[in-house]
C-alpha cells in the first residue's frame, strides 16, 4: 500500500508541474502572440515605450521565457518582490507567491485564501446534499426497476441533468427571495465564524441549485450500477445461499455499485473547489469562480494564472485521494 501511495504522489508530482509549465508559457505567450505585452495592463492610458520598458524590466518580462518560468516556482516556494517599474513600486510576495496582482495590489495568493472559504463552503455543502439524495435516489429506483417509483425518480434527475444551474439558480431566486414565499434575504455571504445564522442563509440557494444538477447525475448513475451489479452471478449466489436482501444490497451490490461513484465525486469535488464559476456568478458569492470572472473582465493575469493552477492542484489532489480509497476498496487496484 505504501509503494502504491507513493507511486501516485511522484504521478501526481509530474503532473502538477507540466500544468504550471503548460499555464505559465500559454498566459505568457497569449499577450506576445497578438501583439502586445503584459506591461500594456499595468501602464494606464497611453504608455510610452520607456514607460513600457521599465514596467517590462520591474517584472521580469525582459527575460527568456525559462528564466521567467524559473523566477515563478522560485516565488511559490521561497517568495519573490515584484516591481512596476517605478521607484517606489517594489512590492513583496511571501511564499507561496503566485504573482503579483497590481488591479488589486496585494499579491495572488491573499486573494486565493481570501476567496476561497466560500467556495469550500460552497461545495462541500451542496456535495453533502447531491450525495445523500443522488445515491439514495439512484438506490431506491434500482431496486423498484419499472415501478412508478422508478420512472417518477428518473424524469426528475433527467431534469436536473438538462436544466442548468443559470436556470435553476434564478428559479430558486425569485420564488424564496424575489418572489411569491420570500422566506430568504437576497443573496450576501456572510463568513461561518462571523455569522452562522447569515451564513446558512446565503447558502442554501446555491447548495440546493448545485446539489440538484450533481444528484441527478449521481442518481442516474447509481441505478445503472446497480442494475448492472444485481445481475452478477455472485449476487445470485449470495441469494441462493440464504442471505437476506437486505444483507445482499448492502454488504456485496451496494459496494461494488457504488466504487465508480468514488471517482466521479473525487474529481467532482476537486474541479468545484477550483470554482464553481455559474454558481457563484449567479448568486454573487465572492468565491474563486467569481474571483476569476473578475480577473478575466479586468484583464488581470496574474490572478488567472493563479486560480489555474491552484484549481488544477486540487483535482490533482482529489485524483490521488480517490486512488488511495480505490486501493482502500478494492485491493487489486494496488498491483496495477
Amino acid at each position: 500500500m505504501f509503494r502504491y501511495i507513493v507511486r501516485r504522489l511522484l504521478g501526481a508530482v509530474v503532473v502538477v508541474f507540466i500544468v504550471s509549465l503548460v499555464t505559465f508559457f500559454l498566459f505568457q505567450l497569449g499577450p506576445k502572440i497578438t501583439g502586445s505585452s503584459p506591461a500594456y495592463l499595468y501602464a494606464g492610458k497611453n504608455p510610452t515605450p520607456e514607460i513600457i520598458a521599465q514596467i517590462e524590466k520591474g517584472l521580469g518580462l525582459d527575460q527568456p521565457l525559462l528564466v521567467q518560468y524559473g523566477q515563478f516556482v522560485k516565488g511559490i516556494v521561497v517568495g519573490r518582490e515584484y516591481s512596476d517599474g517605478t521607484v517606489d513600486g517594489v512590492r513583496p510576495c511571501p511564499a507561496p507567491c503566485f504573482g503579483y496582482s497590481f488591479r488589486y495590489q496585494t499579491p495572488v495568493w491573499d486573494l486565493i485564501k481570501d476567496r476561497f472559504p466560500v467556495t469550500a463552503s460552497l461545495a462541500v455543502g451542496a456535495a453533502i446534499l447531491w450525495l445523500i439524495f443522488g445515491l439514495s435516489v439512484g438506490i431506491l429506483s434500482a431496486l423498484k426497476k419499472g415501478t412508478i417509483t422508478d420512472r417518477v425518480a428518473m424524469i426528475i434527475a433527467l431534469a436536473g441533468v438538462s436544466l442548468p444551474v443559470y436556470f435553476t439558480g434564478l428559479v430558486l431566486l425569485y420564488v424564496f427571495v424575489y418572489g411569491p414565499i420570500r422566506f430568504l434575504p437576497p443573496p450576501s455571504y456572510k463568513p461561518l465564524t462571523e455569522d452562522p445564522v447569515a451564513w446558512l442563509q446565503s447558502l442554501i440557494l446555491p447548495w440546493v441549485a448545485l446539489a440538484f444538477l450533481y444528484a441527478a447525475l449521481y442518481a442516474r448513475l447509481t441505478r445503472a450500477n446497480m442494475l448492472d451489479t444485481m445481475s452478477e452471478d455472485y449476487i445470485r449466489t449470495a441469494v441462493s445461499k440464504g442471505l437476506s436482501r437486505r444483507k445482499v444490497i448492502s454488504k456485496h451490490a451496494l459496494r461494488a455499485a457504488l466504487t465508480p461513484i468514488i471517482t466521479i465525486f473525487g474529481l467532482d469535488l476537486g474541479a468545484l473547489l477550483g470554482g464553481a464559476i455559474l454558481t457563484e456568478k449567479v448568486f454573487s458569492l465572492p468565491g474563486l469562480g467569481y474571483l476569476s470572472i473578475d480577473a478575466i473582465q479586468k484583464q488581470d493575469l496574474p490572478v488567472i494564472m493563479g486560480v489555474t493552477i491552484v484549481a488544477a492542484l486540487f483535482i490533482v489532489v482529489a485524483n490521488i485521494v480517490v486512488d488511495v480509497l480505490y486501493g482502500v476498496v478494492d485491493p487489486r487496484v494496488r498491483l496495477s
